[in-house]
């Protein structure tokens, strides 16, 4: 026979172990929508017993702007209610919550909605009304154990995605200092970048496009000669016209900065930019001689801005070229070298726009 103290330490660990399972349960918030009041009342009752966080509400449209407001780990909800029944409730919340776990309550199997209809909306199961609450209970804390497997797998990919991005800002930070070093070994180099960067953003805008492209015509436009940390100073820093072999090794530099960058997602966007900023309309250009649309949209954006900030900067071998000359080159140069659509708005702003052209070059020129 067991001994006295042995019962009290056996119920003691029942007790404690009751507890246990309560306190967990208080991590997970329940809402129960039913037009019956009775119902609601019933489970709240029966799942604040078993330690659930717990609200019920009798309204459907006020159980909607709760879950839009707070936030809910599962939903038992009735099917047949007014105004509206429990399948057009759950309509409107996977509009805004693709995540809630829910159950739906019937008076009768037959009363379910149709097996498509919970597949389309995403009702992880459905359960027949009854006075015992026990197979409710049960869908109930299987349903807590996968919402648990999935917030911890979410917690994973977090922690996972928090150390990517570290990853990604430290790569950023190596290449900006790459950038800054093509700076220091090319002097031409140096605001080229930044002016290039804004002249696309400039052209980006005039397009209409989205913030979102715009900031990567702009990071583009900021990396677009990175490849030049791979060429000789010789070569960069060199006053007098570039040998052949010279110039060979010099358009080797898109291919190089696309390769430094293909190493990070975040660079994605933009490795086609930095790869064929030097390709040209007709095909003639380097180093994939692509044509015409074949060439990315944003290289070709980026194609006009550098070339333009080198016809406006002061080389060793000449000076800047004058305003009109420069458009003269650009109407001479559409559709040839330059994708003529992207080349007509160009030249609008060079004759319409001129101030935003001076104003990117009094901030960032450093001659």
């Amino acid at each position: 026979m067991k001994s006295e103290k042995t019962d009290r330490m056996e119920d003691d660990y029942m007790r404690k172990g009751l507890q246990k399972v309560v306190n967990e349960n208080n991590n997970y918030r329940i809402i129960a929508v039913d037009d019956e009041e009775g119902i609601v009342d019933s489970l709240s009752i029966f799942l604040k017993r078993s330690g659930y966080d717990f609200t019920g509400v009798t309204d459907p449209m006020e159980a909607i702007e709760k879950v839009k407001t707070e936030h809910y780990d599962l939903m038992l909800l009735d099917f047949i209610m007014t105004p509206i029944h429990g399948d057009q409730v759950v309509e409107e919340i996977r509009k805004f919550n693709k995540e809630l776990y829910i159950l739906l309550l019937t008076g009768h199997k037959d009363l379910a909605p149709p097996l498509e209809t919970i597949r389309r909306l995403d009702i992880q199961g459905y359960c027949e009304k009854s006075d015992k609450f026990d197979q409710l209970l049960l869908l109930i804390e299987s349903g807590i154990k996968s919402i648990a497997q999935m917030n911890e797998i979410k917690k994973i990919n977090e922690e996972l995605a928090n150390k990517n991005e570290k990853l990604e800002e430290a790569y950023l930070s190596t290449i900006q200092t790459l950038r800054y070093t093509v700076e220091a070994k090319d002097t031409y180099t140096r605001g080229h970048s930044d002016r290039v960067s804004q002249y696309s953003v400039l052209i980006g805008k005039h397009l209409g496009l989205s913030d979102s492209d715009l900031h990567d015509l702009e990071v583009g436009g900021l990396f677009h000669d990175i490849g030049k940390i791979g060429i000789p100073d010789s070569i960069l820093r060199k006053e007098s016209k570039l040998t052949d072999d010279e110039y060979s090794e010099i358009k080797n530099h898109p291919a190089i900065g696309a390769h430094i960058l293909s190493s990070a997602k975040i660079f994605a966007n933009i490795v086609p930019i930095v790869k064929h900023h030097h390709e040209r309309y007709d095909g003639n250009g380097y180093p994939g001689r692509l044509k015409g649309e074949d060439i990315p949209y944003f290289a070709r954006i980026a194609a006009i801005a550098d070339t333009f900030d080198a016809m406006t900067s002061k080389r060793s071998y000449r000076d800047s070229l004058p305003l009109d000359v420069v458009i003269s080159e650009f109407k001479r140069c559409r559709g040839t070298q330059f994708d003529p659509e992207l080349d007509d708005v160009f030249l609008d702003i060079l004759k319409n726009h001129y101030d935003e052209i001076e104003e990117i070059r009094n901030k960032y020129m450093t001659e």
